[in-house]
């Protein structure tokens, strides 16, 4: 199905937090729908049906008006985090089998009284690394051709000791990807089971520890997503849906479900990159292009910077402080959030977070077991929140849990009162969150004054006027449905398909038609895969990236590559002095050379796919008015409003709280607040 085939029918996009799903419906016509259901823990696909039996049963969406459904998961990230992954091989070349082990030799913390591995070794201990008589030379000449009986022998011996999948990267396979195709077909054909990852197909670039170690995450998390997806497909076909799986992958674009299975390790960050996606596309439909997208949910808070309108993509992450080399757009994600859980150190210190609450057993207002303050009970305390109103009253909190947690765990060891104990939870993750900010702003080069914050996730809005002050920022957009913007930001991200190369090369000596020939090889595969989900070419959109360094430089930095400029050779090397610069704070004229080729393509929405006619709800614009306790400030009375029946051009002070059934968004003092044409509202500092 092409990506505009049903855009007359309905659309359902559905994001899996570590709290709650977010759900949102565009259609039949323009309607906008949005909804927060608890997530399962056990089994987060329950919730994603429950989707679509609210969509039926609440909103009179029939099953098979669905044209399109957009899932975000954190299942490959879950199966890492938690180390839930399939038991796995790894096959390597003869003489290599300690690559995962040895890594890059870098250690970041030497001192500490007890060690712990520093590279991946979860993924596969020494003895399920096996060693295949092979190799080629580093122009990829066969040195040693690939001995079948070794492979046979290897593979056996890994079933034997109960692996259920099985990674294979063999020395300059990047090259010529002969013999892992090889010991692909030939494991293929004697333990059909297993699932295979080569790394020529998961990361076919240069830098021998990176690539094993993508590969083995890749192969660690196939068995999991492939389970998750499978069942998630033929449950939504039991239920009469007729629209494909698609699923966001960590670039900031959809892929179908089929794809997606089969290569997972690119769905890292696939929840915060639809975020970043929808604070985009709200931001352009307001005419801003420089903007700063928070994303506070209940375990974690995920940040990026996005300038001139483009996401920024890097080729290189972390997950769980290990290198994961997958293009994914520039999210950094720090563990604060409504469910993070407040604790006293050994020295008396308040520290929020990094364990969370979670939605299960959740913040004590949630009455399910849990007994610990979170950030929500300090909201609850400072009366930020309506507890009758939280998740649009799907869920009824209880005040006096919230109460006696903080008094318990921290107000009576602090010997303070239990309002300031809340409202020093509040200053503290204020105080993180605003720090994780600067780590992508101005620790980068990015000065946040100049930029326009876009709180998103259950707690944006709480957090958002003291993050923007405690920044220096001036300007905060509230899209219409902050709470769920991830969600929306699936409605709106790009069906996109990338493919990478290693092409070394001095940069200014490289020969223009061999790098046409790469990229030519390169758009092949992505047409490849597009075509695999009908997507026809006349809607895609080409780009081209290389990943430049200086000359004995061992790390890039991704650039594109326009080949239709004068000189694309030296529009590039000024293009990477310039972002040299930007980064790391200084640049020279020295040589520089090319590392990786990549192609791109991108077959967008159309524009404005988030820009909802806005209409005010019946109603009352004002609810009664509540006691709050800012930061800063004593205790002040301020204006409830209704967010849903506020008409354009509606105009207000802070302190003020806009209620709604996504969120609640916290105006402090000092604020005004105005609703646009599009129903986002954007608040000033006076």
């Amino acid at each position: 199905m092409s990506h505009t085939a049903a855009s007359s029918g309905v659309t359902i996009g559905v994001d899996v937090g570590g709290t709650f799903t977010d759900v949102v419906c565009h259609g039949p016509g323009d309607a906008i729908r949005v909804v927060k259901i608890p997530t399962s823990k056990a089994d987060p696909s329950r919730a994603i049906l429950s989707a679509v039996d609210f969509a039926r049963d609440h909103w009179g969406v029939p099953v098979e008006a669905i044209g399109r459904f957009i899932h975000g998961t954190t299942t490959a990230t879950n199966a890492v985090l938690e180390h839930k992954g399939a038991r796995t091989g790894l096959l390597v070349t003869k003489g290599f089998r300690d690559i995962l082990e040895i890594g890059r030799q870098l250690r970041e913390d030497m001192y500490s009284v007890i060690l712990h591995p520093e590279t991946p070794v979860f993924l596969a201990s020494r003895g399920l690394r096996l060693e295949v008589d092979e190799r080629l030379d580093a122009k990829g000449r066969v040195v040693t051709p690939l001995d079948r009986q070794s492979v046979i022998d290897a593979v056996d011996r890994l079933v034997g000791a109960g692996v259920e999948a099985v990674g294979v990267c063999f020395l300059f396979s990047f090259i010529d990807p002969t013999h892992e195709i090889e010991a692909r077909r030939i494991i293929a054909g004697r333990h059909p089971h297993l699932a295979v990852s080569i790394s020529s197909e998961v990361d076919p670039l240069f830098r021998e520890y990176e690539r094993t170690v993508v590969t083995a995450f890749d192969a660690y998390v196939k068995p999991v997503v492939n389970t998750y997806l499978k069942r998630l497909e033929d449950d939504l076909v039991s239920a009469g849906v007729p629209a494909p799986l698609q699923i966001m992958q960590s670039r900031g674009g959809l892929a179908a479900a089929s794809v997606v299975r089969q290569r997972p390790v690119r769905l890292f960050l696939s929840g915060p990159a639809a975020g970043m996606i929808g604070g985009c596309e709200i931001a352009g439909g307001v005419g801003m292009e420089d903007i700063i997208t928070v994303d506070i949910g209940g375990t974690s808070c995920d940040i990026a910077v996005v300038e001139k309108g483009q996401p920024k993509i890097r080729s290189e992450t972390q997950i769980a402080g290990y290198p994961v080399r997958v293009s994914m757009v520039d999210v950094s994600t720090i563990g604060s959030g409504g469910g993070s859980i407040a604790w006293i150190d050994g020295a008396g210190t308040l520290k929020i977070g990094p364990e969370s609450a979670g939605s299960e057993p959740g913040p004590a207002c949630y009455a399910r077991g849990g007994e610990r303050p979170a950030v929500t009970d300090a909201s609850i305390v400072l009366n930020y929140l309506d507890p009758e109103y939280f998740a649009g009253g799907r869920l009824k909190l209880r005040p006096s849990l919230s109460h006696e947690a903080i008094e318990k765990h921290l107000a009576g060891p602090l010997g303070v009162s239990v309002e300031d104990a809340a409202l020093g939870m509040h200053r503290v993750v204020n105080a993180q969150m605003a720090e994780g900010i600067r780590r992508v702003s101005t620790r980068q080069g990015i000065d946040p004054r100049g930029f326009t914050l876009i709180p998103l996730g259950g707690a944006g809005g709480i957090h958002a006027t003291a993050l923007a002050e405690d920044l220096g920022m001036s300007k905060i957009l509230v899209p219409r449905f902050p709470g769920v913007l991830a969600a929306s930001g699936l409605l709106a991200a790009p069906v996109e398909h990338e493919a990478s190369s290693t092409f070394l090369t001095d940069l200014l000596q490289a020969d223009l038609v061999a790098i046409r020939g790469v990229l030519e090889r390169l758009d092949a595969q992505c047409r490849s895969l597009l075509a695999a989900e009908k997507v026809s070419e006349g809607s895609v959109s080409i780009s081209y990236f290389a990943d430049v360094c200086y000359v004995g430089q061992s790390f890039y930095v991704e650039i594109p590559l326009y080949l239709d400029a004068g000189d694309p050779l030296g529009r590039l090397y000024e293009d990477f002095v310039r972002e040299h610069e930007r980064l790391y704070g200084y640049s020279n004229d020295g040589a520089a050379r090319i590392v990786n080729l990549r192609s791109s393509h991108k077959a967008a929405q159309p524009k404005g796919a988030l820009s909802f006619a806005y209409a005010p709800a019946d109603g009352d614009r004002e609810r009664a008015r509540r006691t709050v306790r800012f930061p800063g400030y004593e205790r002040m009375e301020v204006n409830i409003y209704q967010r849903e029946a506020l008409p354009v051009g509606f105009t207000f002070q802070g302190g003020a709280i806009l209620e709604q059934a996504d969120t609640t968004t916290l105006v402090g003092p000092g604020w005004s607040g105005e609703v646009l044409g599009t129903g986002d509202i954007l608040l000033s500092l006076s």
